[in-house]
Order: structure tokens, then C-alpha cells, then sequence
């Protein structure tokens, strides 16, 4: 039986705003990713959020950014490889902690925005990323565009890879995402959605802005928290592949453990 994971982007509130629809999102996914304070997120929400996966029985991962709250993380930042595995480092570390107090490990790291889209064709920023993750903790699994250079990246640094699509977003011809700043860039219907998450895993393709057809690997599928209609979208695309036969469940990797949770 075919096997992929669902994972979601959360943490994503900041003080007094709060961002995406965690709640009820992670009620339907099987691991979260959770913003690590430099481009979304603060240490309450990490803890609130940590204990929230923990009661849904979710794997835990650290999802850094360049510390660019003003941008959401989505701005590039140009910065050194060695900036970027310092920054890298620096935010597992944080949540990591926070994970600890609460009696639980994380399973896996997975870049945000500029910072994840950038080492997708960037190599020597990818092999920083894949570097940091390593020297912090070589169990983790690393989370990576399909068919990208993080992904080279982290087999060369010997860690656990998890090849990522994307159910609410369309792709350019060479495999990247279109990007937020074209138009229909994101996917708002959960059908559309189901549908081309649901033939990544199956036929292993996606249909490209210009019609072009992509050969891609799903080992995870990224469901946005901040997209509208993101839980309507988690609820459907769980059914859908359950439906086809396919098994959701997190990549073989350290879980995070509820028990402790405080």
C-alpha cells in the first residue's frame, strides 16, 4: 500500500495576531511544522503549538526561516552559507528546547519560504541547511522540494530526506513553485487541490502552469495553514487518499512523544 505523509505550516501567529488555522488543520495532517520565531511564531505560540501537535500524536518539526517577520519569511535575504547553517542551527535549537519541556523530540526540520525555495536550486545554501540539520541532530528527517538540490543535499550529508509536494500550489515547468507573486499561484479550491495532491502520489506528475507534465516523488504533502480553506482542504485530501487506497502516516524518523506533554 502506498505510503505519504500530510504536513502543515503552523505556529505562524505572533503576539497579539493570530495567523492560520491551526486548530483545526492539524486535526487532519500527520506531522507540523512549526515556525521557529524569526519569521513567524514567538516562544508562547512554539509552546502552545508544540502541545497541540502533541495531543493530535503529530511528529514534530523545526520549520525556520531568514528573520524577516515584516515579510513573513517569503522576502530573499541574501546571506554566507555559513550565515544561513548559523541561522539554521540556531532555530532547531529553539524549538528543539521547547520540545523538550514537554517531554518530546522532533522528527524532522523543513526550511520556510525564501529560505526552503531558494535551497530548492541553490546548492551551496543547501548544503548549509542539510549541514545544520546534521551537526544538530543526523536522525532528523529533512523535508525538501521534490527533486531539488536540498534534496542532493541532504542524501550527501547522509540524513533521511522527505521529498515534498504541494496540494495548494501550482508548479513552473522545471519542478519549482510558481511563485506568490504570480497570479493563481495558490490553489483555493479544496477539489483542484484533492486532485493534484491525490496524482502526485499515485502517477508520480503534475500538470505545470503551461501544461507541461512534471515527474515528481511524494513523500509528503504540504497543506498551508494560512490558505483559505486550508481545514476543508486538509478534511478532504485525507478522505480522497484514503479513498485510493494510499496510507497517510509521518516518514519513518524520531516521533515526537505525548507522553510528559505538560
Amino acid at each position: 500500500m502506498p505510503t505519504v505523509d500530510l504536513n502543515s505550516d503552523c505556529g505562524e501567529s505572533f503576539g497579539a495576531w493570530t495567523h492560520g488555522a491551526d486548530e483545526e488543520v492539524l486535526s487532519h495532517v500527520t506531522s507540523a511544522n512549526i515556525a521557529c520565531g524569526f519569521h513567524a511564531g514567538d516562544p508562547g505560540v512554539m509552546r502552545r503549538t508544540v502541545r497541540l501537535a502533541l495531543q493530535h500524536g503529530l511528529a514534530l518539526g523545526a520549520h525556520p526561516g531568514f528573520p524577516d517577520l515584516a515579510g513573513f519569511g517569503r522576502r530573499n535575504i541574501e546571506m554566507s552559507p555559513q550565515d544561513a547553517y548559523d541561522l539554521v542551527v540556531y532555530q532547531i535549537g529553539a524549538l528543539a528546547g521547547i520540545a523538550a519541556t514537554q517531554g518530546a523530540t522532533l522528527h524532522h526540520v523543513k526550511p520556510h519560504g525564501a529560505l526552503y525555495n531558494l535551497a530548492a536550486t541553490r546548492e551551496p545554501l543547501a548544503a548549509a541547511i542539510a549541514r545544520a540539520v546534521r551537526d544538530v541532530e543526523p536522525r532528523l528527517v529533512l523535508y525538501a522540494l521534490a527533486g531539488s538540490a536540498l534534496v542532493t543535499a541532504a542524501r550527501d550529508a547522509g540524513l533521511a530526506v522527505a521529498e515534498e509536494v504541494f496540494a495548494d500550489r501550482r508548479y513552473a515547468p522545471q519542478g519549482t513553485l510558481l511563485p506568490r507573486s504570480e497570479q493563481g499561484a495558490v490553489i483555493e479550491s479544496s477539489a483542484e487541490a484533492v486532485r493534484q495532491a491525490v496524482r502526485m502520489v499515485r502517477d508520480g506528475v503534475v500538470t505545470a502552469i503551461d501544461g507541461s507534465e512534471v515527474k515528481v516523488r511524494a513523500d509528503t504533502i504540504c497543506i498551508h495553514g494560512d490558505t483559505p480553506g486550508a481545514a476543508e482542504h486538509a478534511r478532504q485530501l485525507r478522505a480522497a487518499l484514503a479513498g485510493a487506497g494510499i496510507e497517510v502516516a509521518a516518514p519513518a524518523g524520531r516521533r515526537g512523544d505525548a507522553r510528559g506533554a505538560r
